[in-house]
């Protein structure tokens, strides 16, 4: 028997080919659950739902009534939701004295506002279904403990996500529900696959993981799918599946930059 067997889960954040949500959302179907997966672009969403024999649904986050529409939806579909995994992000890079109103304004619709459309659907779906209760968690990222530069406006919003996810777990445990939060650090991806391609990146990063290498998405899948299981017994955290980066912190610029710097000097020398 897996560890989801029977769950009924939805992840949100799961229309681009192989990035967290939806390698979160195979190994949840993998685990036995039946799996909602959704996002804006149908065509990936599609295909995914067909591969793990679940369900779709399009939804943009930061549309209000689109997230209370995907969690009816997904009630619909599948009876209930024992879970709800919001895999969303963007990762700004931008000094705080170059960040526009209208990049400001998008993160913040994504990162704050997104999330309390979500847990607000999806707390009240928890709580209104019988028998009660249910695993939500929200992935944030390890910078909010671990700074690192020109990513303001990226913290900023991913630690108000966190503590709405503390005031959910404070306040509707009661009910049944667990609240969470998931935090990876730097991650091999389709969103950071241009990142891994600079000549010294990975190498700046290598030496603040105690346990030796980056964290992957599988990690975190694993996280969010333990937290989602009858077996954890926890809530209200911030849960960090990044091999122990926040004890050492993320490299700052400076130190970026050397170790860009020394590779291309290699590669130069070598050339």
């Amino acid at each position: 028997m897996g560890l989801l067997e029977g769950k009924k889960a939805v992840i949100l954040g799961a229309a681009s080919k192989d990035n967290m949500g939806q390698v979160t959302a195979r190994l949840c179907a993998a685990e036995g659950a039946e799996v909602l997966v959704a996002g804006r672009k149908e065509g990936p969403l599609s295909e995914l739902a067909s591969e793990i024999g679940g369900h779709y649904a399009l939804c943009d986050i930061t549309d209000h009534a689109q997230v209370h529409g995907l969690a009816a939806t997904a009630a619909e579909k599948m009876g209930r939701v024992d879970a709800a995994i919001n895999c969303t992000g963007w990762g700004l890079l931008a000094n705080i004295l170059e960040t526009t109103e209208e990049q400001l304004d998008q993160i913040c619709a994504l990162q704050f506002k997104g999330v309390h459309h979500f847990l607000q659907a999806f707390v009240q779906q928890m709580k209104d279904q019988d028998p009660q209760g249910g695993s939500l968690i929200s992935l944030s990222s390890a910078t909010t403990k671990a700074l690192i530069n020109n990513h303001a406006a990226y913290i900023g919003t991913k630690t108000a996500g966190e503590a709405m996810i503390r005031c959910v777990a404070n306040d509707f445990g009661q009910y049944g529900i667990k609240a969470n939060t998931v935090s990876p650090a730097f991650t091999e991806s389709p969103m950071t696959s241009d990142s891994f391609q600079v000549p010294g990146l990975v190498d700046a990063f290598m030496p603040k993981y105690p346990l030796g290498r980056l964290n992957t998405s599988e990690d975190v899948a694993e996280a969010c799918a333990w937290l989602c299981s009858d077996r954890a017994f926890v809530t209200g955290q911030n849960i960090q599946p990044n091999g122990g980066l926040t004890l050492r912190g993320n490299p700052q610029a400076v130190d970026i930059e050397a170790a860009v710097g020394a590779a291309m000097a290699k590669m130069q020398q070598d050339g």
